[in-house]
C-alpha cells in the first residue's frame, strides 16, 4: 500500500475544488491510502469524504495573525515535528504556493507539483521532486485532477466525481438556501435583489434559509430575513453540518463564494450569481442542475434569477 499526502489547505473552494482528484485517485489507485493536510476550518468537510484516510489540519491562517506571540511559535514547532514524524511515498503539492511547498519540503517523501510555469507562484515549484506541466487555462478542478493523475500514474477518464456522501437533516418543511455572503465586498448581490426573489420561493413554498459566517453576514441575512415571510437564520455551525443542510435543500442561490462550490459538489439544483468575477475557471462545476448567471461587471436581475429558479423547481 502506498501512503500519499496531498497539500491543498484552503481557501473553501479550492478545497472543494480538490475532492474530484481525491475520488479519481482512490476509484485509480485503490493501493494508495490517502492522508490529506488542510486548514483547520475545512477538516470537518474533509473528514466527510470516504477516500481520505487521514486528516492533517493545519493552523496557518490563525498563525500569521499573531507571529509575535510565543505560544503560536510553539504551534508551529510542533506541527513541524509531527509532520517530520510521518513518511509518506508521495507527497503532492496541490496548493502550488510557497507557503505550501515550505509544507511539502517538511514531508518525508518523493514530492509531486506543478511546473515552474504552471503555478502562480512559480518559486514554489523549487520544492518539489518531479514537477507536471499543467495549463493554467483549465478550471481548477481538472488542474487538481491532472495534476493527481500524472503523479500517481492513471489516465484521467470521465466527468469530475466529488465523492461526498451526505445525509441531509430533516426538515418539516422544504427549504431554499440563499447564499448571500460573501468576503468580498464586491461580489455582493444587492438586498433588494434578495428579497425579490426570496419572496417569490416563499410563494412557491419553500422556506428560504439565510447562513451566515461573520457579525456582518449575520447582520445582513437578518435586514433580509425580515422582508421574507417565513425565512430562518439558521444557527452558525461547523462545515460538515452546512454540507449536510445544504445537501436537502430544494435549490441553492448563490454568489461567488465557498459555499456555492460546496452545493455543487452535493449536486443540489444550483443557480450561480456573478457579480464581479468570471465563472470560466472557477466557476461551480457538479453533476445536479446549474444554471451560471451574470459575469464581471454585468450581474443578473432578480427576475432573471426568479426565472431561472421557476425553471428548476419545475424539473425537480
Amino acid at each position: 500500500m502506498r501512503d500519499v499526502l496531498f497539500i491543498k489547505t484552503s481557501s473553501l473552494g479550492d478545497v472543494i475544488h480538490h475532492m474530484p482528484a481525491i475520488a479519481d485517485a482512490r476509484r485509480n489507485a485503490p493501493d494508495a491510502r490517502i492522508t490529506w493536510l488542510v486548514e483547520e476550518a475545512f477538516a470537518p468537510l474533509v473528514r466527510l469524504h470516504p477516500g481520505v484516510a487521514r486528516v492533517i489540519p493545519v493552523a496557518w491562517r490563525r498563525w500569521r495573525k499573531a507571529l509575535a506571540r510565543e505560544e503560536t511559535w510553539r504551534e508551529i514547532a510542533a506541527a513541524w515535528r509531527d509532520l517530520r514524524g510521518l513518511r509518506f511515498d508521495l507527497v503532492i503539492d496541490a496548493q502550488g504556493l510557497m507557503r505550501s511547498a515550505v509544507m511539502a519540503k517538511a514531508a518525508r517523501g518523493i514530492r509531486h507539483g506543478y511546473a515552474f510555469g504552471s503555478i502562480r507562484e512559480p518559486l514554489a515549484s523549487l520544492a518539489y521532486d518531479v514537477r507536471h506541466k499543467v495549463s493554467r487555462k483549465l478550471h481548477a478542478i481538472e488542474r487538481n485532477r491532472m495534476l493527481a493523475a500524472a503523479s500517481l500514474g492513471y489516465e484521467l477518464t470521465g466527468p469530475p466525481d466529488y465523492g461526498l456522501q451526505l445525509d441531509p437533516p430533516p426538515a418539516d418543511q422544504p427549504y431554499t438556501v440563499l447564499l448571500h455572503a460573501t468576503a468580498q465586498r464586491g461580489k455582493e448581490w444587492a438586498h433588494e435583489n434578495w428579497i425579490a426573489v426570496g419572496r417569490s420561493l416563499a410563494a412557491s413554498g419553500l422556506v428560504p434559509l439565510l447562513p451566515w459566517g461573520t457579525i456582518e453576514e449575520k447582520a445582513r441575512a437578518e435586514e433580509i430575513a425580515a422582508a421574507l415571510p417565513g425565512a430562518r437564520i439558521p444557527e452558525r455551525q461547523p462545515l460538515d453540518a452546512m454540507a449536510r443542510l445544504i445537501a436537502g435543500a430544494t435549490l441553492v442561490i448563490g454568489v461567488d463564494t465557498g459555499l456555492l462550490h460546496l452545493a455543487a459538489a452535493c449536486a443540489v439544483p444550483l443557480i450561480a450569481i456573478f457579480v464581479a468575477s468570471e465563472p470560466g475557471l472557477t466557476g461551480p462545476m457538479g453533476q445536479g442542475a446549474i444554471d451560471i448567471l451574470g459575469q464581471k461587471g454585468r450581474p443578473p436581475s432578480a427576475s432573471q434569477v426568479i426565472d431561472s429558479a421557476a425553471r428548476m423547481i419545475a424539473r425537480r
